[in-house]
């Protein structure tokens, strides 16, 4: 059975960091629909201006983050030791587990496109160790469609296997159609499915979803992308639904309201990072 659009959330303009433009998809108002993505922002100007000062050093704990830099750079340090930058097609995937502390920079470049999700972790593992990962793009399959091209981000797809996470796999594809071009994804029927149209707009189980618009899939064993008269860039996700509470304050996402003010409480005191290397 061909899986249908049940929602459809369009992003709107908004600052975050030091002044970085961006448009948010996805945030607190759809967390249940969108289980386990909690958050959305997706990243597409040719100003440097609108970007450059970046997201200087913040917490997070409870969750993952994944940026796709698919042109342009992003910088990332942390409390870990870690630094690394990606870009012009790579992913940065970043545990934040128990707690981390990190920058994300973006560098000029002639055009920043990409987005940024924010994956929840599930409560057993809400206070794992915080780790950070780079899927390069030698590590990233790009596999021939009929009428297009798809990129493995993360996860399986017919038979090609790329980066797996540890904690809430994801099914994670960058497709690229051609115009009037179109693609069937199988997906197992148990699995929460989104797609987010980067660029250009597409038809997803015959219904049109405009540009920079993220669209949920209800039920079915397979997802139809279409493209335009124009091509198409969509993001398609694939992930197990976690189904359990959700308290989220700012950069923090626990289960509870005691364990969110717990958070808060550790960063006050100084005992938020419980791994670190100080620099």
């Amino acid at each position: 059975m061909e899986r249908k659009v049940t929602k459809q959330v369009k992003g709107f303009r908004t600052q975050d960091g030091a002044g970085v433009n961006l448009v948010r998809v996805l945030g607190n108002g759809t967390v249940d629909a969108y289980d386990p993505i909690l958050m959305l922002d997706s990243f597409d100007s040719t100003n440097p201006d609108d970007y450059s000062a970046g997201f200087p050093l913040h917490p997070h704990r409870g969750i993952e983050t994944i940026s796709y830099v698919y042109r342009g750079f992003m910088t990332h340090r942390d409390s870990l030791g870690n630094e690394d930058t990606i870009g012009n097609g790579e992913v940065q995937w970043m545990t934040a587990g128990s707690g981390i502390l990190h920058e994300e920079m973006l560098p000029a470049s002639d055009r920043l496109l990409g987005v940024q999700l924010w994956l929840n972790l599930a409560a057993k593992d809400k206070m794992v160790h915080p780790a950070y990962h780079s899927v390069k793009n030698a590590d990233i399959q790009e596999i021939e469609l009929e009428h297009g091209m798809l990129r493995l981000l993360a996860g399986r797809y017919s038979g090609h296997q790329g980066y797996v996470a540890k904690y809430l796999p994801l099914d994670y594809y960058d497709v690229h159609l051609e115009p009037d071009g179109t693609v069937e994804i199988p997906v197992d029927s148990d699995r929460s499915v989104m797609i987010f149209t980067l660029l250009g707009d597409a038809y997803v189980g015959g219904e049109l979803v405009k540009e920079k618009t993220a669209a949920k899939l209800g039920n079915g064993d397979k997802v139809v992308l279409r493209a335009t008269s124009a091509p198409s860039q969509i993001l398609f996700i694939s992930s197990r639904k976690l189904d359990e509470p959700v308290a989220w304050g700012g950069p923090i996402v626990m289960n509870t309201r005691k364990e969110l003010n717990q958070a808060f409480e550790d960063l006050r005191k100084g005992t938020f990072l419980r791994s670190k290397i100080e620099y």
